[in-house]
């Protein structure tokens, strides 16, 4: 996905990041052993290995599989042939991402233990491999201020061998990552969340994102660093958040002007919903015709001339907008619809 004007975080290199264990790409190796199939660099089918530990987990046995947490934790291994596994499993979704036109890729490393050394060391970890072999800037993503400080200071050790990182989020309850921003030379991507809670409407989101903007301007960053991220909640949980997201765009271009980036997960949108390919390909151009010009997303599911070509007209996109726009209560229509088959692929 990739467009003169429209920046692309990748967002996949993420340990949260789950595969149904009944899905395509969940399946036997030759050696008959369960094993995650992807594509390699090379173009080859591979395989990487579901260890026992992680087959052990209540995840594995809810049916789900945390591939890049697997991946993470083969690479890390001091098995030369578990550390294969896992960094060619890393590699090839680099190479995916890259071809298909993001501009830097978000790391996150989160969820690979409870334990801050153990993710510390984690991150340190990706952080140093990622730039061996990446042509694409770190998005170095972490809830906590300390794990973001610590890849930060891991990319400067290597070198910086891709340029500016971004550092991805700082908010008005963790301000402190301003200042890591300003110290690495790093674009950053600062939301709307408030002191201690999340914004209710478009007005709240605006307000904070305010503040965040004043607090960078102190902080010398240059405003074509921000990505301002107006946050974007499923709509299955509430009807009218892509209106609150779509409504604070459009006041925060007036707001900011060109100055900014403004960005967001747009593809949080459809959680919860069937055909969600179809939802955000229509968000993300409901997205851009309010203001947008950056998104976290996943430049392989949404395919940019997919996107651009979609037929506004149609009523497969017509549902879509309706429900995204408030106007499909309960998305019983669009619900509906997906149940007649009347979506389309």
């Amino acid at each position: 996905m990739k467009s003169p004007t429209f920046s692309v975080i990748g967002e996949n290199i993420h340990t949260t990041r789950v595969l149904m264990r009944k899905g395509r790409r969940v399946v036997l190796d030759p050696q008959g052993e369960e094993s995650i199939k992807y594509r390699g660099r090379d173009g080859i089918d591979q395989y990487m290995s579901i260890p026992d530990d992680f087959k052990r987990t209540k995840v594995y046995e809810e049916g789900r599989v945390k591939h890049f947490m697997i991946a993470v934790t083969k690479g890390m291994s001091d098995d030369p042939l578990e550390q294969k596994q896992g960094e060619s499993y890393i590699a090839a979704e680099i190479d995916r991402q890259e071809r298909l036109g993001s501009h830097f890729l978000d790391l996150n490393i989160d969820e690979i233990s409870h334990h801050i050394e153990i993710q510390k060391k984690a991150l340190r970890w990706l952080i140093g491999f990622y730039g061996s072999i990446s042509k694409l800037p770190p998005s170095v993503d972490s809830s906590s201020s300390e794990l973001i400080k610590v890849g930060l200071e891991e990319y400067e050790r290597i070198g910086r061998p891709q340029g500016d990182p971004m550092i991805n989020s700082a908010s008005l309850e963790r301000v402190e990552v301003l200042d890591l921003a300003s110290r690495h030379k790093g674009h950053v991507i600062v939301t709307s969340a408030g002191n201690d809670s999340m914004p209710s409407d478009e007005k709240g989101r605006v307000e904070n994102a305010a503040e965040m903007v004043d607090l960078c301007r102190d902080r010398n960053i240059s405003f074509d660093r921000v990505h301002v991220d107006p946050l974007l909640f499923p709509i299955s949980v509430d009807q009218t958040f892509g209106n609150h997201y779509l409504d604070a765009v459009k006041l925060m271009r007036k707001e900011f002007g060109d100055q900014i980036r403004i960005t967001g997960g747009l593809s949080n949108v459809s959680f919860g919903l069937p055909s969600r390919r179809l939802i955000n390909d229509t968000f993300i151009r409901l997205a851009i015709d309010a203001g947008v010009d950056s998104g976290i997303l996943n430049p392989v599911e949404s395919n940019w001339g997919r996107v651009m070509g979609l037929d506004m007209e149609s009523e497969r996109v017509k549902l879509a907008m309706d429900m995204l726009l408030g106007h499909d209560e309960f998305c019983m229509n669009f619900i509906g619809a997906f149940r007649e088959g009347r979506l389309g692929g």
